[in-house]
């Protein structure tokens, strides 16, 4: 369809967004579903990069799916075969894929299964392996191995099975709607989502009557335990409703944003799957007892598309308890953090209230046009990792994407249209 103007496309991708209907319907084997994940293939958080070129949680977290896969018998065999080359890689988003941090997905993985019902297509990421030393912060140790397999043979098959015996599965837009409510923003904070979630799936998973006693006390137990799994559904559900978004092919509407630690990259729905990319940044916030900024890795992790879709850093407002992340911490900082967002985007979401923002929807629409005239870039929120492999998360905070990817995007989309300096 041709458009007339640039905000008439920028509007039709903002009513894909609106119309879609993500339902999280499985979770099943990453293989099963993504058909380029084949022996020896990992699948990486950002836009395209060498593994020579990895920070170090990132390498860590791919020595652990490594050994995860069983494709070497220990650390010094992982990394031989990491470092001859023998192991391809992909980013996550040229799959219909999102990671979190490193990102790091491989095979036998299970993961998220999230349904955009209104254009028929499917986004994958997956699950939160909770906190401390995980393989997404690059922690590799025995214990870590151990929970992948246990993720693998029960949580994963657990889930799935709950999920398939919900007919239709989970809508999801409908637990965004209440967790918004209930002080989430879905990056930082996600307890009450992860609650609302547990509330769907426990009753199911408790009447499953072929699952082992132990195995479902685990399962509800890790549900129970894990205040961010509700993330890695939300990332899952940005991914497939801006797939579904960038369908049309014209607009400066930000399709995606990631980073790898070496680059941040962003899509906008006129150019397609192109990237545009600048140096990432590191992230600022609060540290863990015993660690500092000096510790920290430049950001990592696909996770930024919760802000792609207004939520995140840019719903700062929505989420009082992590305020602390922003400005001195107090809620007025939320609150103009919120405001400034506005600025460069669009729209507001019909369908995700906050109200503590005087009951508006979230921010709909990011619009690159607007980044570059303001100067004025969006607020992501983000765990810290620790830039030596298996420490893991040492902190939390906000980072900031250069600007320069904007300014190279909207350059391109205006030379696509004809418009020459």
């Amino acid at each position: 369809m041709n458009y007339k103007t640039i905000n008439e496309a920028n509007e039709a991708v903002i009513q894909k967004i609106t119309e879609a209907s993500p339902f999280l319907t499985d979770v099943v084997p990453a293989k099963s579903v993504i058909s380029e994940l084949k022996e020896y293939v990992l699948l990486h958080a950002g836009p395209p990069i060498q593994y020579e070129n990895m920070t170090d949680p990132m390498q860590g977290s791919c020595i652990g799916a490594v050994l995860f896969e069983e494709w070497a018998e220990d650390e010094t065999a992982a990394r031989e075969l990491l470092e001859n080359g023998e192991i391809t890689f992909i980013p996550c988003h040229h799959v219909r894929a999102v990671g979190p941090m490193g990102g790091i997905t491989s095979p036998n993985m299970p993961v998220l299964v999230v349904e955009n019902k209104e254009n028929g297509n499917e986004a994958y990421c997956q699950m939160n392996e909770g906190i401390g030393a995980v393989l997404r912060f690059g922690a590799y140790n025995i214990q870590v191995i151990e929970r992948l397999h246990w993720m693998k043979n029960i949580l994963g098959p657990v889930l799935g099975r709950a999920l398939r015996n919900i007919d239709g599965g989970l809508n999801v837009n409908v637990l965004i709607a209440r967790a918004i409510a209930m002080g989430d923003e879905f990056h930082q904070r996600n307890i009450a989502a992860s609650l609302v979630f547990l509330k769907e799936v426990g009753p199911v998973i408790s009447g499953l009557e072929e699952i082992d006693n132990k195995d479902r006390t685990d399962v509800i137990q890790f549900l129970s335990n894990t205040d961010q799994f509700f993330l890695n559904i939300a990332m899952a559900t940005g991914k497939a409703v801006m797939d579904a978004a960038a369908v049309i092919k014209d607009g400066t509407v930000v399709t995606a944003m990631c980073r790898n630690g070496e680059n941040f990259g962003i899509r906008i729905s006129g150019m397609g799957d192109e990237w545009f990319t600048a140096p990432v940044n590191t992230p600022d916030g609060l540290y863990f007892t015993g660690y500092s900024a000096e510790d920290a890795n430049p950001d990592i992790g696909d996770s930024a598309i919760t802000e792609t879709i207004g939520l995140g850093g840019v719903a700062m407002i929505a989420a009082p308890a992590v305020t602390r992340f922003v400005g001195s911490g107090g809620f007025n900082d939320a609150l103009d953090t919120t405001n400034q967002m506005a600025e460069i985007f669009i729209s507001n979401h019909p369908n995700f209230i906050i109200p503590t923002w005087d009951f508006k929807g979230a921010c709909l629409g990011l619009d690159a046009r607007k980044v570059v005239e303001t100067g004025i870039t969006p607020v992501i929120n983000t765990g810290i990792a620790h830039k030596i492999a298996g420490y893991g998360q040492i902190g939390a905070g906000t980072v900031q994407p250069p600007v320069e990817c904007f300014e190279k995007a909207v350059t391109a989309y205006a030379e696509k249209l004809g418009f020459k300096e």
